[in-house]
């Protein structure tokens, strides 16, 4: 890979982690769009990876207090919201680690395609409207229960497939529930730490004991890359998320399904 297409990919992956649009999808679509060679499943796990420093660093005080709650739930209280939060967030976090194992070679195989994306990004696209739509507005992210984040997490697992936005079908799922756009985001993006965190260690480790040769110079410049985006990414999705609601984001996904379609065929 070439700086120029690391770093393209970086900021790409910096802009669309956060933004419900499909991080993946599109780092498929950006390198089919300029004919370079699929950069691969390390190099997305990288720049997720990336994201997952933006995130921390964003949410910081609120995971202190998760990994305070996560000690009390370790010790047999559940008796604070972030404790609940905590025991939330580990159960919702199982369906995609799963997922995850289970199904991840298959889908790197088999649905890193345009053709996919299309239908994920159109068909999304129309839950998100109808959910924000519909959705009410009656529960906090206080108010979010296990069960709850067990839902979210289901939701989350369908983000394996490339075009779906984990944090997309996230918010979706908790608009779904009643929980207002800002606080289903935030339940989305501290919920994504695990699940990016196993992924990038699961990686790491993979490409740590592989036989062939790993460029580390290239992930770590698309890790730094893509984290200084994101960081800006979520700070405007979280600025703007409850005064423009995910209309925007949804006709996004679906004029750029339209698009895709429209060169395949």
């Amino acid at each position: 890979m070439t700086t120029l297409q690391i770093v393209v990919l970086a900021i790409v992956q910096g802009i669309t982690e956060f933004l419900p649009v499909s991080s993946s999808g599109h780092l498929v679509l950006v390198p089919s769009f300029f004919g370079w060679t699929d950069q691969g499943l390390a190099f997305d796990v990288a720049v997720h990876f990336g994201s997952l420093v933006a995130v921390v660093a964003y949410f910081r005080k609120d995971l202190l207090q998760l990994v305070n709650g996560g000690f009390r739930v370790l010790g047999g209280r559940v008796d604070t919201v972030w404790s609940r939060l905590a025991l939330g967030i580990a159960i919702g976090t199982v369906p995609a680690a799963i997922a995850g194992l289970a199904l991840a070679g298959w889908i790197e195989e088999n649905l890193r395609s345009p053709a996919v994306i299309v239908v994920t990004l159109a068909g999304y696209g129309v839950l998100m409207i109808v959910a924000d739509r519909l959705g009410k507005r009656e529960r906090m992210i206080d108010d979010i229960r296990v069960r709850d984040a067990f839902v979210i997490g289901c939701a989350q697992a369908l983000a394996l497939v490339p075009g779906t936005s984990r944090s997309g079908i996230t918010i979706t799922a908790g608009r779904m529930l009643g929980i207002p756009r800002v606080d289903a985001a935030r339940f989305s993006f501290l919920l994504s730490v695990p699940v990016i965190l196993l992924a990038s260690l699961y990686e790491g480790l993979h490409l740590a004991l592989s036989p062939e040769p790993v460029r580390w110079n290239e992930l770590g410049l698309g890790v730094a890359v893509a984290a200084i985006v994101a960081y800006l990414a979520i700070r405007f999705f979280m600025r703007v998320v409850g005064a423009i609601g995910l209309l925007p984001f949804a006709a996004y996904r679906i004029g750029l399904a339209a698009v895709i379609l429209y060169l395949l065929v």
